[in-house]
Parts: C-alpha cells; structure tokens; sequence
C-alpha cells in the first residue's frame, strides 16, 4: 500500500511537471498577489515627461553667518570688563574667541533630490463625498506622477589639513531608499491664488483606471509612508502618486503646479525662527486655452506657448513671471 501510495504521489508529480508546473508554484500562488498591483507600468515614448534630479553644491552650506540668537542669549561669552580692558583675549587672538566665530558660522547639510516624471494634467468629473456625507459631483484637476530615487546626494567632504577638517569639496552618496513628503500646489499665474492638493480616497481607483496605472498608486498621504528605494538604471521602477484639486477657477489660461518634497534644499536669509525659510520646489508651466464651457475637453498643455510676435510673447512670459520660454523651472517658495 505504501508502494503503490508513492507511485501514486511520482504520477502527480510527473503529470505537473510535463505542464510546466511544480508542487512549490502550486503552494505560491494561494498566497501569489495580483500582478499589477506589483509590476511598472510602462507608456508610449513621450507619454510620460521626467524631470531629472538638480541638486546644486552650493545648496550644502550657508554663510558664513552671524548666530545673533546665541550673542543674544548669552551675553556673558561678550569679552570686556577689567580682565579684558580692550575687549581682547590674553593669548589667542581675537578671531578665535567664541564671539567671533559665531560671527563667521558656515552651516552644512546633506541634500537629496528625487526624479519626478508625470502624465498631462487632466480633468475628471467625480462624486466627492460632502461634510454631511452626501456625494456631490464635482470637476476634478489631477495630475498622476512617478518618482524614483536616482541617487546622486551631496554632502561636504572634509579634508584633514593640519589635524583640522578643511570643506574644500563634496561627494556624491546614496542609501537603499529614502521618503517621499510631497505637497503639490495648483498655482494660478494671473491672480495668484493657489489650491493645495486635496485627499479626494473614491478618485483614486477611477483615476488609476483611466491612466492605465498597473502599479500602486497613492495619494500624497499614503506615499509618504512608502519607502522609495534606490534606482541605477533607467528602466527602474518608481513610486505613483496622483495629487487632485477640486473647486479650480475654470476661467484660469496660465496656470502652474508647484511640486514640493523632491529635495530638502532651501534658503534662509539670516538665522533664527523669524528669518525668512523658502523651500526648492519644481514648478511645472501649462497652458489651458479653453473656456468654461464643456470644460473637461479642454486639452491642458505642458509648456509656455511660442508666438512669433514679440509683443505676445512678452506677454505670455509676463503671466508666468519668465524672462525666456522654459517648460518647467526650480524655485524657492
């Protein structure tokens, strides 16, 4: 019996194996998740426009600079008094008292930059559930986005010149992965006004389907709890992500998106908590030549538009705050 019991297993077996299939696939695919929800996805050449990462050196440091709140909080370093009549050290000079260097600080950092590729702005009609619970359709402006970490991040090098670290250069590093904050603002050039991307959870599976997204895709919330990890090579796969703006102005012409958390570069003019803070953010041009009628047709267009007069043309830069035609630029908001 037990014979005729393992002979009876080596048939199955046998049977499996001419159909391409093993015992331990079998076992996989109870537990095996669906492919798209795993695998890139992948568009036409030119469907998909990818901005490549920029950081810049000189985004490693600041100053030199004067730490006033530390000479303000503590005015006892101050030198002066009878042990030092003329405000000047006994020994070292008076470059090296702790009142000076704090005038001359230079601070350093490590920056990163995340690539960022995106599909056409677009429109969407949606229901949108309302503060009593109730749905309400509304015209929806989205923007479905992948990002990949490149690598690719500076930082200062130190060189030992006479047992003292002397920043002459930096280097470029990378880690296994790193995180995603994003914040990606809807910007009327004309007016001004500006609409932050809203956490709309029953747009996202209908916008997933429209695009054909077979990867995951998430909204500004839930990437940033993804791990986006390390990419070489160009056919590497990335992070999606859709951010969505509802309640837009439809008779906007020159409008702009404003994608901030691609880098922690900033500028700061001055030091302490009233200096003004300005973050790097990519800003990406469009041109909306439409009304507000059957609103959903119109075409949004990637880039500023080129006219041969160049009264237009100034014009058109002008709604943008361009001195030249770029598609897309870095700026510190």
């Amino acid at each position: 019996m037990m014979f005729l019991g393992r002979f009876a297993l080596f048939v199955v077996i046998s049977t499996l194996v001419t159909h391409g299939l093993t015992p331990l696939v079998l076992a996989q695919d109870v537990t095996k998740k669906d492919p798209s929800t795993t695998e890139e996805s992948r568009f036409a050449p030119g469907v998909l426009r990818v901005i490549p990462p920029a950081p810049e050196p000189e985004e490693t440091f600041d100053g030199p600079q004067t730490l006033q709140s530390l000479l303000d909080s503590h005015p006892e370093i101050q030198f002066g008094g009878e042990s030092h009549p003329n405000n000047e050290p006994h020994f070292d000079p008076r470059s090296r008292t702790l009142v000076e260097m704090a005038k001359q600080v230079i601070l350093r950092r490590e920056i990163y930059a995340f690539e960022f590729a995106f599909k056409p702005l677009r429109q969407i009609y949606l229901d949108v559930p309302r503060p009593d619970g109730r749905m309400q359709r509304k015209l929806v402006w989205y923007m479905v986005y992948r990002v990949r970490y490149r690598g690719g991040d500076l930082r200062p090098a130190a060189d030992t010149v006479g047992g003292v670290p002397i920043y002459k250069r930096v280097e470029e590093i990378h880690y296994d992965s790193r995180r995603f904050f994003p914040m990606l603002t809807l910007r009327d050039q004309v007016s001004g006004k500006k609409y932050v991307d809203q956490i709309l959870p029953t747009a996202v599976d209908k916008i997933k389907i429209r695009e054909q997204i077979t990867a995951p895709l998430y909204n500004s919330v839930e990437i940033s709890r993804v791990k986006v990890p390390f990419v070489g090579d160009d056919a590497g796969d990335g992070i999606w992500g859709v951010a969505t703006w509802e309640d837009v102005d439809p008779n906007l012409d020159f409008v702009s998106v404003e994608v901030f958390g691609l880098t922690n570069a900033f500028q700061q003019d001055g030091e302490g908590a009233e200096a003004p803070y300005r973050r790097k953010a990519l800003q990406l041009n469009f041109y909306r030549p439409g009304d507000t009628m059957n609103q959903i047709d119109d075409k949004i267009i990637f880039g500023v538009p080129a006219y041969a007069d160049e009264q237009q043309q100034k014009y058109i830069l002008d709604q943008y705050g361009l001195d030249e035609r770029l598609d897309y630029r870095w700026v510190f908001r």
